[in-house]
């Protein structure tokens, strides 16, 4: 069945490259709405933006939906993360800024948000995004493919100097709330010799150790060190669900990502929905449902936080 949420949720906090205070409200939506946003701050033009694969800005370090009026809402990976990992289909998101809050740098704070208010089932049924076969794009740095396969998993790998990262790679079956028990606390993350050159690019202004893991060499700088030994690799496994979502379906497939980002995402659908021999739409039947991210989530089984 699609799902929307019981009641809405509000979200206050600070965008992580805009710094700029912000106020996001997920609120429970109709049959067939699908997730879209709308910026309450905007006036005389089309305000909502569909989260949609082909509404995608490219912009360096994250995700920016834009719609045809140049309306934009950025930094959407995590609470659209949080809302597939959590099985919810139809929600509006309104928001008085352009960029989604931060919070801890995870999606941990809109997991439980979301499942404090709950989760409720509509009439209509639902589809999945079956993938036929391969798909790959690829840049000089890395690459990134969908291929068949019974429910959506997810393979990441990472390289980067800094021992505190280093090389890591996992991979995860996302069926039955994987993502809310093994990705969502863990938190964006960025090498110390970066952070000035993005404040140079006007980003990370909202950046800090507290809603970021920051690595030096083999030193953790924030406190408290990870909350995984292998956060880094699960936060990137975390965006890609993200991203994913933007598909407008679940998927059914295998996702690899090899030094991947969000802009390397973004093309694997663009180059997916191309082809339009390379996936079909399916009807959720019991079944397929079973082998959903959201299947069967509770409240319960979100990670505690130190």
């Amino acid at each position: 069945m699609q799902t929307t949420l019981k009641s809405l949720v509000t979200f206050k906090g600070v965008g992580l490259h805009s710094g700029a205070p912000v106020i996001m409200s997920v609120t429970p939506a109709a049959l067939n709405h699908g997730i879209w946003f709308h910026r309450t701050d905007v006036r005389g033009c089309d305000a909502f933006v569909p989260a949609r694969w082909d509404a995608v800005n490219p912009t360096p370090l994250c995700t920016k939906i834009q719609n045809a009026d140049g309306t934009t809402v950025s930094t959407i990976e995590h609470i659209m993360a949080a809302l597939a990992g959590c099985g919810i289909t139809n929600a509006l998101i309104e928001i008085d800024g352009a960029e989604v809050p931060i919070m801890d740098g995870s999606s941990a704070e809109f997991v439980r948000g979301l499942l404090a208010k709950g989760v409720q089932r509509q009439s209509g049924g639902s589809w999945a995004l079956r993938i036929l076969k391969d798909v790959e794009v690829k840049t000089d740095n890395g690459w990134a493919r969908l291929e068949p396969a019974r429910s959506l998993s997810i393979d990441f790998a990472i390289e980067f100097e800094d021992a505190a990262i280093g090389v890591q790679r996992k991979s995860l079956n996302m069926a039955n709330g994987t993502f809310v028990r093994e990705l969502c606390d863990s938190r964006t993350f960025c090498r110390n010799s970066d952070v000035e050159a993005m404040h140079a690019m006007g980003l990370a202004k909202g950046g800090t150790l507290e809603n970021a893991v920051v690595v030096d060499g083999d030193r953790i700088l924030s406190p408290g060190g990870l909350r995984h030994a292998d956060e880094a690799v699960r936060h990137k496994m975390l965006d890609a669900l993200g991203d994913l979502s933007l598909a407008g379906a679940p998927i059914l497939g295998r996702y690899t990502g090899m030094r991947a980002g969000h802009a390397m995402t973004n093309a694997l659908l663009r180059a997916l929905f191309a082809d339009p021999s390379a996936y079909e739409m399916v009807d959720c039947d019991a079944s397929i449902n079973a082998h959903l991210p959201g299947a069967g989530v509770t409240r319960s089984e979100i990670p505690a936080i130190q």
